[in-house]
């Protein structure tokens, strides 16, 4: 099983995201998360690190500019998606990466939060 080490870029990202209200509370992720053509696509404009900001996590091991490098996207790169990071929680949880696990509750704490 892959190790992955939290992605402090997308952590920024997320926390810019949600400050800029470029978010989406209800959403079915299942429907709204990208697919790899979506990040090939979205490759084709933008850069690898802009790329990168919407993974939580960072495969180690796996070489820089490569989407084998980058895991656990939050959004569906225009907008961060409440369920995608409850997704990303979750998944997280269920394959014991406790650093990924603990940075997706924090940016869905700092989520909740900033709409009271």
């Amino acid at each position: 099983m892959p190790k992955y080490r939290v992605n402090d870029a997308a952590v920024d990202h997320a926390h810019h995201l949600i400050d800029a209200r470029r978010y989406v509370l209800r959403s079915r992720w299942g429907d709204v998360q990208p697919s790899a053509a979506d990040g090939t696509r979205y490759l084709k404009t933008h850069t690898w690190d802009e790329y990168g900001a919407w993974h939580l996590g960072l495969t180690d091991g796996a070489a820089d500019n490569t989407k084998r490098r980058y895991a656990f996207v939050l959004g569906d790169y225009t907008r961060i998606h409440r369920m995608g990071i409850i997704s990303c929680h979750y998944r997280a949880a269920e394959w014991g990466h406790k650093d990924i696990e603990l940075a997706a509750h924090e940016i869905l704490q700092y989520l909740d939060n900033s709409r009271r």
